[in-house]
């Protein structure tokens, strides 16, 4: 079972996806707002923005922490990669490759992982350990290779799964996986 942190971490991760705006976002519009009591932050949260309550509360009281840290997407990512720096050329080519996709392209950092999102996540790449970086694709229907493996237990949020450990791994096959995969979630 998850400690109360565990979870309140989860729903800082799911605030973009859940409520459509970033905890950055939300703290420029709560302090817009010059409210400084915590019942009225969760008030104006719920009626003018329409958040639900366990986020309106989640994220007015991150803001009255005095001092808590603002943590972006870039340290997300600089965090997975801290002691993994071999891998970070693939993730940056990977990253080069699927930016080309088009409209509508999202890079949500989270703390274990990138999600890759086109209305909602076709794909996800994560280094799972100091020399593999495995990227998740969503691809339902579409049967496993030697290459694009199911992805089993590796995370149950993708269908397939392709380990990478050289930058030239990333080639138009593995390209044309997360192109079918983007095209499907949009």
């Amino acid at each position: 079972m998850a400690s109360p942190e565990e979870m309140a971490q989860t729903m800082r991760n799911n605030i973009p996806e859940k409520t459509g705006k970033s905890q950055a976002e939300w703290n420029l519009i709560i302090k817009a707002a010059g409210l400084e009591k915590h019942g009225q932050i969760v008030k104006m949260l719920k009626t003018e923005h329409g958040v639900t309550h366990g986020f309106a509360n989640l994220l007015s009281s991150d803001f009255l922490k005095d001092g808590a840290p603002e943590v972006s997407g870039d340290d997300l990512v600089a965090a997975q990669y801290e002691k993994k720096p071999d891998l970070k050329p693939i993730y940056d080519k990977l990253l080069k490759e699927v930016k080309k996709f088009g409209k509508g392209m999202e890079i949500v950092p989270k703390k274990a992982y990138v999600s890759l999102r086109h209305n909602k996540q076709f794909a996800l790449i994560q280094p799972s350990t100091k020399t593999r970086l495995d990227v998740g694709i969503n691809l339902k229907g579409t049967e496993p290779t030697a290459r694009l493996e199911s992805s089993g237990s590796f995370n149950a949020m993708v269908s397939h799964r392709v380990r990478l450990t050289d930058s030239k791994q990333v080639d138009k096959e593995l390209i044309e996986w997360l192109k079918a995969a983007y095209t499907a979630a949009g």
